[in-house]
């Protein structure tokens, strides 16, 4: 979701709803990791037309899930062939699918945006496994998402809360009273415009011990890293970037990925996170305002949203690959 002011009838009326399938688009160059005798992967996922698409999760399998912004639907692409489909049919006009994570056990978290909800869904499937309503405030968007070995994480677009889906033993999904709405407190600040977008991109730390929150009002688009037991926030200093249109990042390892409506950040952080250097912004002729990023093997892969584009039936979208900086 971009940095921008907007109201709930402007979100959801952007559009009509998600259709059709997805084929394999561009031929891969010689980093695609296969092996060899064996094709190459394609560097270009053609996705539905008017998905409209925001979020982007892969996880240990070669899949690649996008979701609706339209209808809540969700769409699974192989990253071997680039070919798709539909694993879930959406809620109908009006419903969102934003913030998408993987767990180990290949279970799907999407947050719901303006509807207040966390869905988990089998990654493979599409069965829901459950569903949590009524998060936040009136006015709460749930927005992106990031899984640690303790819970999965979303950010509120509007407000500054965090939703925490804790993992019981072997995984075990909490009722919906075991949900855990963090305040975030310390040096966060919210903006008070309202429908002004403050909390996005959300990841673990490097060490794993905190999460790495992007708010795009500090200061033109800041990074904070947040204590998940108190909602304590503190400023990460990163030296040389901003973040003030990045929605979905990564962390692998002690590297950010921060998508821009141009280019990606990569950012080099220091094992706890509390500091940070930009390393190098890439930019790439494919890029149409990317939304979200995701490693996979030497590879990232980048959701192009097309914002501020206004979504129609025939829409296309897709999302592009390219080599993983070394």
């Amino acid at each position: 979701m971009r940095n921008k002011t907007l109201t709930r009838r402007g979100f959801l009326g952007l559009g009509a709803a998600a259709g059709g399938a997805a084929v394999v688009g561009a031929a891969a160059p010689a980093w695609a990791g296969a092996r060899p005798g064996q094709p190459t992967w394609p560097t270009t996922l053609r996705l539905p037309d008017g998905l409209h698409p925001d979020g982007l999760a892969i996880g240990g399998r070669p899949f690649a899930y996008f979701g609706s912004l339209l209808t809540a639907a969700i769409y699974r692409a192989d990253l071997v062939t680039g070919e798709g489909e539909f694993i879930f049919d959406g809620l109908g006009s009006g419903h969102n699918a934003i913030g998408l994570a993987l767990d180990p056990l290949g279970r799907l978290f999407i947050g719901g945006g303006w509807g207040r909800t966390i869905t988990v869904m089998d990654g493979m499937s599409g069965k829901v496994l459950k569903v949590y309503e009524g998060l936040g405030t009136a006015t709460t968007v749930v927005n992106l998402a990031t899984v640690t070995r303790e819970a999965a994480w979303f950010t509120d677009g509007l407000n500054g809360l965090l939703f925490g889906v804790p993992f019981g033993p072997g995984g075990t999904l909490p009722e919906r009273d075991g949900v855990i709405t963090l305040s975030l407190t310390g040096e966060w600040q919210q903006s008070q415009t309202q429908w002004q977008l403050t909390g996005s991109g959300i990841a673990p730390s490097p060490c794993g011990r905190a999460l790495l929150v992007v708010n795009q009002y500090v200061d033109g688009g800041s990074l904070f890293r947040v204590d998940p037991r108190t909602g304590d926030a503190r400023r990460v200093p990163v030296d040389g970037a901003h973040f003030p249109t990045t929605n979905g990042i990564a962390v692998s390892g002690r590297t950010l990925y921060a998508p821009s409506q141009t280019d990606l950040a990569v950012v080099s952080l220091a094992a706890d996170g509390t500091r940070g250097t930009l390393v190098r912004r890439i930019t790439d002729d494919r890029f149409d305002t990317p939304s979200a990023v995701a490693p996979y093997r030497d590879r990232l892969y980048l959701t192009n949203s097309r914002f501020p584009l206004p979504p129609t039936p025939t829409t296309a979208y897709n999302a592009v690959a390219i080599p993983r900086p070394r």
